[in-house]
């Protein structure tokens, strides 16, 4: 059942009279035994509208009496700590009478001395000035927000961008480190393959070079066959010829030699008894020259100064013929005198005597022998 419920100019507890009405829900609950005995005591033999007037009388009350605890500004402002506070009250005494309370909630407030008006008036200044207030704050909150949106949407974008950033580096270092693996890879393969390929020319070159060695040593032994006949040939045609030639002309250096060793050794003993007989014969004609020597020493003892002017004698002519020689190959001579001197051919004769008559100064300053004297001392003698 529906119950409006309408408290008209119940004063608060502030002594403002308003009017509430309120909507019930009521029910007389069948399936508690308790509550349906309940029921029919009280209400057994009444109208169903006798039972809403008792149940609505009851809501009424309770909604009066609270009505009357608060203020306008809690009814107002706590419609639902009104309405617990009434359907707490009013289920109790309710229950009781086998009515069950379903729910409660206030349809309108009300007044004639215009009290809420002006509470409304105020609240709705307030909630205008709470609204500029709140909007401003609400355009700075948004302004913060939105400006911190903005600084969260550059940190994310830059989040973002750094990890777009840190995704492309990784993908190109991986790309970098699969570039480098295949890079390796394919550069190991050609090395592989250059390695093969020179492992390869390199046999080739070494089976080259055995088929050349192979060759060569034929050539050789060719070569040493061909040597080997024509040394055989060569011995044949001119060693053994050349040895017979070699033999021979050996045998006659041989020959020779023997003949000139035996011709120098009858020359060099030739050499000796010429050489003893002219030893000889110098000491003989030594010994007699000696002896002659002895002789005129002996001679020269009794005849000193006689036997020197004899030897000048004896060679004074030889002494002017000396002396005299050169003019003999002479094939032209000058002649230049003063005015007093003697010109032509007496001129010469006059310097070769002048040459012979100074020998005695010259002999007497070699050997001390006076031959001027001596010349006289033995003309004396002889006298």
């Amino acid at each position: 059942m529906t119950l409006n419920v309408v408290s008209p100019k119940v004063f608060t507890n502030q002594g403002v009279a308003i009017s509430v009405t309120g909507v019930a829900q009521v029910k007389v609950d069948a399936s508690h035994e308790q509550m349906l005995r309940s029921a029919c005591e009280q209400f057994l033999g009444k109208s169903t509208a006798e039972i809403e007037n008792v149940a609505l009388e009851t809501l009424e009350g309770h909604q009066r009496a609270i009505m009357g605890t608060m203020s306008v500004e809690e009814i107002y402002k706590d419609r639902q700590k009104f309405s617990n506070q009434v359907f707490d009250v009013a289920k109790t005494d309710l229950i009781n009478m086998g009515v069950s309370v379903v729910s409660y909630v206030i349809k309108d407030i009300s007044d004639e001395q215009g009290y809420l008006l002006a509470l409304g008036m105020a609240r709705t200044a307030e909630v205008k000035r709470d609204a500029s207030i709140g909007e401003a704050e609400a355009m700075r909150d948004s302004g913060i927000k939105a400006a911190k949106a903005d600084q969260a949407k550059l940190a994310s974008k830059f989040i973002n961008d750094t990890e777009v950033a840190k995704s492309q580096r990784n993908l190109q270092l991986k790309k970098a480190a699969f570039d480098k693996e295949v890079n390796t890879r394919k550069a190991e393969s050609e090395l592989a393959y250059q390695l093969q390929a020179a492992k390869t020319k390199q046999q080739i070159k070494e089976e080259e070079m055995e088929i050349k060695v192979v060759e060569r040593k034929q050539q050789i032994n060719v070569q040493e066959q061909e040597i080997m006949r024509r040394e055989k040939e060569l011995e044949a045609q001119v060693k053994r010829p050349a040895q017979a030639e070699k033999f021979r002309l050996e045998t006659l250096a041989e020959a020779n030699r023997q003949r000139v060793i035996l011709e120098a050794d009858a020359h060099a003993e030739s050499i000796r008894l010429k050489g003893e007989a002219e030893a000889f014969a110098i000491e003989a004609k030594a010994k007699a020259e000696a002896e002659q020597m002895a002789k005129k020493a002996d001679a020269w003892k009794d005849y000193q100064d006689a036997a020197m002017v004899d030897m000048v004698l004896e060679t004074l002519p030889k002494v002017a013929a000396e002396v005299a020689a050169p003019f003999a190959q002479t094939n032209k001579i000058v002649m230049v005198a003063g005015d007093n001197g003697e010109i032509g051919a007496s001129k010469i004769t006059g310097e070769v005597m002048e040459i012979v008559a100074n020998l005695p100064k010259s002999i007497e300053a070699l050997t001390g022998v006076d031959i001027s004297k001596a010349l006289k001392l033995a003309t004396h003698m002889k006298k």
